[in-house]
């Protein structure tokens, strides 16, 4: 999932939203106290956002699901499907629930699978996921490719059997069905027009039943969800209504994630929040993307020096006041592979400076550099200001900085329209080590922003993808990460944490490194509320 500055996706119900709105919800005071839960979330301007086939984030976990999921405990559990059969490694036949339906009461049915799959694979959807998260199905990449109508691995037996035929053994494939590329929707829904996605018919526990842009909305229960109804009647999610601690403080709402500037106030045992904090590690590695097709950073030696005149732990005090892990490589600590202890490359300004005096830029006008962020105006972020100060004061190299409006922002990069350097970062999508280091890096992948290509890192990732021994398999991952580290096409920044305060009434909540639909496995105890 990528990741933009130190934005980490908490709730999957506060992604979306549009200037409309439909079935005006009741006021708050007659939302029945006991059976509501409230939450605050932001609103985005970019219609793929609220599409499934689209999305680049979690997605919205409350309205659709998929084949798979991920539990509070991140273990990987069937969702829509009841059973499955495997064949030589590559050929699942899925069987459907029975009692899976839509919001609407239609069954969900294995062409509806097949259908949602086939739509996201077509180019007229321009979905930038389709090839990372089910490019290992056979016929997808044909398809996409405009030289197939149909997918062929993808075959209906009957309505609640499903055969799928992927084109190597690959241990995390049914992982990556957890992604909302993944998800099912009703054709009849997508074809109701081209606001199809404001009143979603979906699979997943709850309906999206009110939405008024900028203020506010109103998830209602799918009494009807075939893994049970959740025990939460109403999710109201306040949009652009204050400040997450201030709302959680004001009993506003009930869930609320703690910004960098309030970990150390509430973190304190002696406030009266701190009995309320959950806390922990995402599986996010945050990282400033090198453009390697452009100079300088076309050069690998430029690359390092930039990452060698970088002092992480002076950077994690001035921005994230000390609340931050210094990432010394692309995993991040809790997914497979992470080598606690693991250097890198360190900050040396010494050895900066002779590498740059190594590289082929050496002795010339160095180019002018030039850092995008996402933002507005002639604002400039603390992380970036931290960075250009010390490329100044260690390698003598003066970078300019710009701003991208935020929601143009990964057209104008995929594009080319930016600085040789960006913000970048991502968030695991299911803990696998594959999900960073062949998403990220492998020539040609989509979510190779930097265009960075190493044909031995190539062949040692694609080994590793049909590795059958674990170990072995989390040995070749460790020799890629070395490579990458090496060759630094990224400058790893940090490992963040995560600060989540909970209200004593909220039961059943669990904090996740993976974004899941948490909602549902929660409820309200009564007897606590104020």
């Amino acid at each position: 999932m990528i990741r933009r500055g130190r934005m980490i996706f908490l709730f999957t119900a506060v992604i979306l939203a549009t200037a409309f709105a439909w079935n005006p919800a009741p006021a708050r005071e007659n939302f029945p106290r006991a059976e509501t839960l409230y939450l605050t979330g932001g609103e985005s301007s970019d219609p793929r956002d609220y599409d499934p086939a689209t999305t680049r984030g979690p997605g919205d976990k409350l309205v659709y699901s998929g084949l798979f999921s991920f539990n509070p405990q991140m273990q990987l559990v069937p969702d829509l499907v009841e059973s499955w059969q495997v064949k030589d490694g590559t050929v699942f036949t899925f069987t459907l629930r029975a009692n899976a339906k839509f919001h609407d009461g239609r069954a969900v049915t294995a062409q509806d699978v097949i259908y949602s799959w086939e739509r996201a694979a077509n180019r007229a959807t321009k979905s930038d996921t389709v090839l990372t998260y089910l490019g290992d199905i056979v016929g997808v990449n044909e398809m996409h490719g405009g030289k197939a109508d149909h997918i062929s691995g993808l075959r209906a037996i009957d309505d609640h059997t499903l055969e799928v035929t992927i084109d190597a053994p690959k241990p995390y494939f049914l992982a990556k069905l957890t992604y909302p590329t993944a998800f099912i929707v009703d054709k009849a829904n997508v074809e109701e027009g081209v606001d199809w996605y404001k009143y979603p018919n979906g699979t997943g526990p709850y309906k999206l039943t009110s939405w008024t842009s900028m203020k506010e909305m109103v998830y209602t229960r799918n009494d009807d969800f075939y893994l049970g109804a959740p025990a939460i009647r109403y999710v109201d999610v306040q949009l652009y209504t204050g400040l997450p601690l201030q709302l959680y403080e004001s009993d506003s709402i009930d869930i609320a994630g703690v910004s960098t500037v309030d970990v150390a106030r509430v973190s304190d045992p002696t406030n009266a929040l701190h009995a309320e904090l959950s806390t922990g590690v995402d599986l996010c590695t945050g990282y400033l993307v090198f453009d390697n097709t452009r100079p300088p950073f076309d050069d690998s030696k430029v690359r390092q020096a930039f990452s060698e005149a970088f002092d992480r732990q002076l950077f994690i005090d001035l921005v994230y006041s000390g609340d931050a892990l210094p990432a010394a490589g692309l995993y991040p600590p809790g997914l497979p592979g992470r080598r606690e202890g693991l250097q890198g490359l360190p900050f040396d300004p010494e050895s900066a400076k002779a590498l740059l005096a190594e590289s082929k830029y050496a002795g010339t006008d160095f180019p002018d550099v030039m850092i995008t962020d996402a933002g507005y105006g002639s604002y400039v972020s603390p992380d970036f200001a931290a960075m250009v100060a010390m490329w100044k004061k260690y390698l003598g190299v003066t970078v300019r900085m710009e701003n991208l409006q935020p929601e143009k922002f990964l057209d104008e990069v995929g594009a080319g329209r930016s600085g040789q350097m960006w913000s970048g970062g991502w968030c695991a999508d299911y803990p696998d080590p594959e999900n960073f280091a062949d998403i990220l890096f492998h020539t040609g992948s989509n979510f190779n922003e930097g265009g960075y290509s190493n044909h031995e890192l190539d062949s040692i990732l694609e080994a590793a993808r049909t590795e059958p021994d674990a170990v072995k398999r989390i040995a070749l991952y460790q020799k890629a990460e070395d490579i990458i580290i090496r060759d630094a096409p990224v400058l790893f920044t940090v490992n963040t944490l995560s600060h989540t305060l909970v209200k004593p009434y909220i039961q059943g909540y669990v904090s996740t490194p993976i974004a899941i639909p948490i909602e549902r496995y929660l409820s309200i105890d009564a007897t606590k509320l104020p």
